[in-house]
C-alpha cells in the first residue's frame, strides 16, 4: 500500500524539518502546500524531498490542507500538520494496520487497550456522529474502515498533557484516498468520511506551545474564529426578532444574556471543569494553567464581537 503525507504550511521553518524527519521511510509521497511563506519554509521543504505547492494562504487554514490531500496519489494518507511528529511506535502500527484485511483490522480495533477511553472521548466531543455525516448509501462500504483517529499528545510549556480533557483529543488523520474530506467550513472541524472510523493506540506528538507567546499567538486566531461565530449568529438572532413594539427590550435582555454568559458563565463552568472534573490538576501548574486560558478565550472572544457589533 502506497501512502502520502499531506502538508499545509505557513512560516513553519522551526518545525517543518522535525515533522518530515519524524516519518522518514512511512511516506513514499510528500506533499506540501505552502502559503507563500516568508521564512525558509518551501526552501527546507524541497531539501527533504516533498513536492511543494505554493498558494495562497487563506484564514480558514483547512482550504490548503484540502488541497494537499486532493494532490497526494497515495492509497492512504497521512494528513500532518508540521508541528506534529510520528513516534516510531505510531509509525509501525500506521504500517500494519493500512496493511490489514477487514476482518483483522476489526478484531484490531476491537481489542485497543485504550478503547473505552477513546470512545467517551468521541461521545464527549461528538467526533464519531460529525465524522460519518457524509457516509455513502451501499451497505458495503459502511463496513470497511477508511479512516482512523489518531489520539494526539499535547505539548504545553514542558509537559506532555494528559489531563483535563485534553487527551486523547482524537483527530481524523490516516485515511483512504478518496475516502474523507474537510468542509473547511469551521477551524475544530473533523473529517468527514464515507465508511467507518476507527482509532490508532499509539499517539501523535504535539509540539503545540513549547513557549508562552507561541501559546497566544495560537489561542488569539482561535479566539478571532469564535468571535466571528458570536457576532454572526447574535446578529442572525436580532434580525429574527419579530416583536417591533418590545424588539428593544428584547434585544436588551438577549445581549445582557450574552453577555453574562460568555464573561461569567462559560468561563467559570470551564474552568472548573477541566481544572477539578477532568482532573487538569493532575497534569501540574501547567495543567492549572491551560484550563485558566483557555477559559479566558470566552470573556476575549465576547469583547472583539462585541467591538465589531
Amino acid at each position: 500500500m502506497k501512502l502520502s503525507l499531506a502538508l499545509a504550511t505557513y512560516n513553519e521553518e522551526k518545525n517543518i524539518r522535525d515533522c518530515i524527519e519524524s516519518y522518514r521511510g512511512l511516506a513514499e509521497e510528500v506533499i506540501v502546500v505552502d502559503g507563500t511563506s516568508t521564512d525558509k519554509t518551501v526552501e527546507i521543504a524541497k531539501s527533504l524531498g516533498a513536492k511543494v505547492i505554493v498558494t495562497s494562504n487563506p484564514s480558514m487554514f483547512h482550504i490548503n490542507k484540502q488541497k494537499a490531500i486532493d494532490a497526494c496519489s497515495g492509497d492512504w494518507i497521512l494528513q500532518l500538520d508540521a508541528d506534529e511528529r510520528v513516534t516510531p511506535e505510531l509509525a509501525a502500527e500506521i504500517k500494519k494496520v493500512i496493511s490489514m484485511d477487514g476482518k483483522t483490522l476489526e478484531e484490531y480495533e476491537n481489542n485497543l487497550s485504550d478503547k473505552k477511553l477513546f470512545f467517551r472521548h468521541e461521545l464527549v466531543t461528538g467526533g464519531r456522529t460529525e465524522a460519518v455525516k457524509e457516509q455513502s448509501r451501499e451497505p458495503r462500504r459502511l463496513n470497511e474502515f477508511n479512516a482512523f483517529f489518531i489520539p494526539r499528545l499535547n505539548y504545553f510549556l514542558g509537559k506532555y498533557l494528559r489531563h483535563g480533557g485534553v487527551y486523547p483529543d482524537g483527530v481524523i488523520r490516516l485515511f483512504k484516498r478518496g475516502k474523507a474530506h474537510l468542509p473547511c467550513k469551521d477551524v475544530h472541524e473533523l473529517m468527514r468520511v464515507d465508511g467507518k472510523t476507527g482509532w490508532l493506540q499509539n499517539p501523535l506528538k504535539h509540539i503545540d506551545s513549547p513557549t508562552f507567546s507561541r501559546y497566544l499567538e495560537r489561542n488569539s486566531r482561535y479566539i478571532d474564529h469564535l468571535a466571528k461565530d458570536l457576532l454572526c449568529n447574535t446578529q442572525h438572532v436580532i434580525r429574527n426578532i419579530k416583536n417591533n413594539k418590545f424588539k428593544m427590550l428584547h434585544v436588551t435582555c438577549y445581549m445582557l444574556y450574552v453577555g453574562i454568559n460568555w464573561i461569567c458563565c462559560k468561563p467559570l463552568s470551564w474552568f472548573f471543569m477541566t481544572t477539578f472534573r477532568h482532573k487538569g490538576i493532575l497534569d501540574g501548574w501547567q495543567g492549572i494553567v491551560f484550563s485558566f486560558f483557555s477559559a479566558l478565550r470566552f470573556p476575549r472572544a465576547y469583547w472583539r464581537a462585541m467591538r465589531r457589533f
